[in-house]
């Protein structure tokens, strides 16, 4: 007997895949190299019965936890976290007071987004968006006048200073 979320199914077969992705660079001569395995999300094939009185209950449960997208907690001879990516149930004679299904579960993982407000200070400041309004055009306070000369003013340097007028 296994659980799915606490609900009770009878798993016949439980077939967990383990894969990994391999990046492979050819060369001029003998076997490419490769250079890199990165993991793959875990999945796992289950098959099964679900009978009893609850057997419809279970079953519409099951359906709107993939629909939902919700994580699931599978207990059998494996255990197993993820969502469910397939369900399908066979309704035939052979099982009077239920049926049987196939489902697919695929671990998934949950990332949060790191916000500037949660850094330290210094990394704060250096993460902080840099805001730039781009070049401004001045404005000239007399359109269509003409500009007055201003007087140049001569500058008087303290006696003794090597600038001051001899």
């Amino acid at each position: 007997m296994a659980t799915i979320n606490g609900m009770y199914v009878l798993a016949e077969s439980e077939d967990p895949n383990y894969e990994v992705d391999v990046t492979d660079q050819p060369v001029e001569d003998g076997v490419d190299t490769s250079d890199h395995v990165q993991r793959k999300p875990r999945q796992m094939s289950i098959t099964g019965v679900i009978v009893g009185n609850d057997a419809a209950q279970i079953r519409q449960n099951l359906i709107s936890l993939s629909d939902n997208g919700e994580i699931v907690k599978f207990m059998g001879r494996n255990l197993f976290t993820g969502v469910i990516v397939s369900f399908s149930s066979k309704h035939d004679y052979k099982i009077a007071n239920g049926f049987s299904f196939s489902m697919a579960l695929k671990e998934i993982r949950i990332v949060k987004s790191s916000y500037v407000e949660t850094l330290p200070l210094p990394i704060k400041a250096a993460a902080a968006p840099v805001i730039s309004s781009g070049r401004k055009q001045t404005k000239s306070k007399g359109k269509g006048k003409e500009k007055k000369e201003e007087k140049v003013e001569k500058v008087k340097f303290k006696a003794g200073s090597p600038w001051a007028e001899k």
